[in-house]
């Protein structure tokens, strides 16, 4: 996988893992993910609290996102404000596979 990486890049993602703080800050996210943000989630979700500004959805085409969820619907039915967005033709490093298409969805929602 260290194609899909620019060699600056690479060594960027390298350094950053070698800090405790920084690994510790990745498995916290994955813990929260499992964890406290479901409940707090479900909590909104019931209060009828929904995303109240304009989201970009992006995900990877090669990956699991499309084939198990239809991912633009879902998030609409968590956002009151517009939702756009798409697949983008890469796995999961979208920046890494795909920086120019990505780019482009950003120039067109931020720009």
């Amino acid at each position: 996988m260290p194609e899909l990486f620019h060699p600056d890049a690479l060594a960027d993602y390298f350094a950053a893992v070698r800090q405790p703080d920084m690994v510790r800050g990745m498995c916290e996210d994955y813990r929260a993910a499992a964890s406290i943000d479901l409940k707090h989630d479900r909590a909104t979700r019931a209060a009828g609290i929904k995303v109240r500004c304009p989201m970009l959805a992006l995900w990877g085409a090669k990956g699991k996102i499309g084939k198990w969820y239809d991912a633009l619907a879902t998030w609409r039915k968590y956002c009151s404000a517009e939702v756009i967005g798409g697949p983008i033709q890469s796995g999961h490093y979208i920046a890494e596979e795909a920086p120019a298409e990505m780019l482009g969805w950003f120039e067109g929602f931020f720009g």
